[in-house]
Parts: structure tokens; C-alpha cells; sequence
């Protein structure tokens, strides 16, 4: 059934889009925030300004991405019932909805500070650039590790005018941690990546090899975040966390094994989504 009215194509964007999974960058992008404002004073504006310029660059990069790749959606039985190609959203209307986000994207960012207003454009490039990725590169999954990434630093240019060690190592960690979920979840679609002439990991790697990359970047991950205390005073709060989200990655990696990805949406939306949320609960309390 197609979407009919500005209203309910809204909403079956949302559905493209998987809105709800604005989660996994918005809480690295918060914590940000929280151990900026050890420097700068940070008001309660700035602070919906972060989380509006966090929906829409990803509402931008995800309608994007749907686009460009409809016809390999179409293509492919795992995601041929998306909104896209299965005709429940128009293509005018994706597109008019994207656009919109990118120049409120754009305009959100230059309020919070002058010079990410002129970054704005390249983060979408960034961002954006990640749909082709696949066409000419194995490590698409590292592409959208540092898309994400970008988050950390940019809260911390908004709110301090500059970037400093914990931004860095926050990005880092962000990386490594989205890069190696990102290759998990490339796993499902390996036989129809390499038949489609696409490139990933497991095409690249096949199952082992990429279940091996995955693991590394995720030790990654957590050594990253152990190296935060190091440059930012965090208090037993924040180690109490740290131990909890190497639990869980762990635990995510047992789930998904060669031949058998029956549990995949599982590692992939909901262990990464406590991930984030333990993340900031953690610097929060610390």
C-alpha cells in the first residue's frame, strides 16, 4: 500500500529509515557533551540542538542510502519489502524528505557553533558517502565506523570551538566498535554482495575471516575506552560500565557463528543499543 499524504509518508520514512535506531550514535554524541561541559558551560538549547543535528544527519545519511541503493533492495530477498522497493514510498517523496533534513541538518549545526556550520556539508559528504562505498572498497564497515565516528568531535566543536583527546578517543572507539557490528550484520548478505558484484568483508574475508575482523576491532573498542580514564578523571562508575560493555560484546560475539546468522538481529540492535546506553549512563554517573 502506498503512502498517501505528507503525513503518512513521514512516517513510512521513519519506517525506512529505522528511526528508532538513532540510538546507537546519540548517546556517544551526549557523553560528549557531558565531559565537555567539565570545560564549557552548556546550556539546555545547545543540548537539543545536538540531539536535533544527530536525527537529522542520520535521517539524511539512512534516506539516503535507501535511495541510491533501491535497486540492489529490490534485488535482494532480505530487503525487498523495504518502503523503497516495494513501492509503500514514492521516490519523490524520499527524496524531498531527505533534502529537507540535510539543509535543517545544516542549518541546526551553523546555531550550535559558526565553524560546524561549514563542516556541515562535509560531514553529509562523509555520511553520504558511505552508499557508494560498497561499490569500490571492502572496508565500506570502517567507512561507516568513522561516519559515526564523527559524532563525538563534533559535539565537542560545538560546544568548546576546538577538539581535544577525549573527542579523539571517544571517535576511535566509536569506529572500531560500529565497524565491527557493521561486519556482523554485512554477514547475512555475503552470497548477495559477491553475486551482485558489491564488496565487504565477508566477501573479501569470507565468515572466519570476517567474524575475526570483527572480534579485533571490538578488543579495539574496549581498549579504546579504557584508555578515556587516562585523559578525562572518571570515577568507579565509569569502569563499572566499561566491564559491563565488554561483557556484552563478548556475549555478542557468541551469538553469531559461520552458517548460522539466526541471531543476528539480536547482536546487532539489541546488544549495541544497551552498548550506547550503558556508554553514557556510565559518564554520566562518573
Amino acid at each position: 500500500m502506498t503512502a498517501n499524504g505528507p503525513g503518512e509518508a513521514v512516517l513510512a520514512y521513519g519506517r525506512m529509515i529505522k528511526f528508532s535506531h538513532s540510538i546507537f550514535a546519540m548517546p556517544f554524541a551526549l557523553a560528549a557533551a557531558v565531559l565537555a561541559a567539565r570545560e564549557v558551560s552548556v546550556t539546555p538549547a545547545q543540548v537539543v540542538l545536538i540531539v536535533l543535528c544527530m536525527v537529522l544527519a542520520r535521517s539524511t545519511a539512512m534516506g539516503f542510502n535507501r535511495i541510491v541503493d533501491r535497486q540492489f533492495d529490490a534485488a535482494n530477498p532480505r530487503t525487498a519489502s523495504r518502503e523503497l522497493p516495494a513501492g509503500v514510498l514514492p521516490l519523490s517523496a524520499a527524496v524531498t524528505i531527505t533534502s529537507l533534513a540535510a539543509v535543517l541538518f545544516v542549518l541546526a549545526a551553523a546555531l550550535l557553533h559558526p565553524l560546524c556550520g561549514w563542516l556541515a556539508p562535509v560531514a553529509l559528504l562523509v555520511v553520504c558517502g558511505y552508499s557508494y562505498a560498497k561499490r569500490f572498497t571492502s572496508w565500506v564497515h570502517v567507512w561507516l565506523g568513522v561516519a559515526l565516528g564523527l559524532a563525538p568531535v563534533a559535539v565537542w566543536i560545538a560546544l568548546t570551538g576546538g577538539v581535544a583527546a577525549p573527542a579523539l578517543l571517544l571517535a576511535a572507539a566509536v569506529a572500531t566498535w560500529v565497524a565491527g557490528f557493521d561486519i556482523l550484520y554485512s554477514l547475512q548478505d555475503e552470497a548477495f554482495d559477491r553475486d551482485a558484484g558489491l564488496r565487504s568483508v565477508p566477501v573479501r574475508l569470507g565468515q572466519r575471516g570476517a567474524l575475526v575482523l570483527s572480534a579485533l576491532l571490538h578488543v579495539g573498542t574496549i581498549t579504546l575506552l579504557a584508555a578515556l580514564p587516562w585523559v578525562v578523571s572518571l570515577d568507579w562508575a565509569y569502569w563499572a560500565g566499561w566491564l559491563l560493555i565488554s561483557g556484552v560484546l563478548v556475549y555478542e560475539h557468541s551469538l553469531v557463528k559461520p552458517g548460522d546468522f539466526s541471531k543476528i538481529d539480536k547482536a546487532f540492535f539489541d546488544l549495541n543499543g544497551y552498548v550506547s546506553l550503558v556508554f553514557f549512563l556510565s559518564i554520566w554517573l562518573a
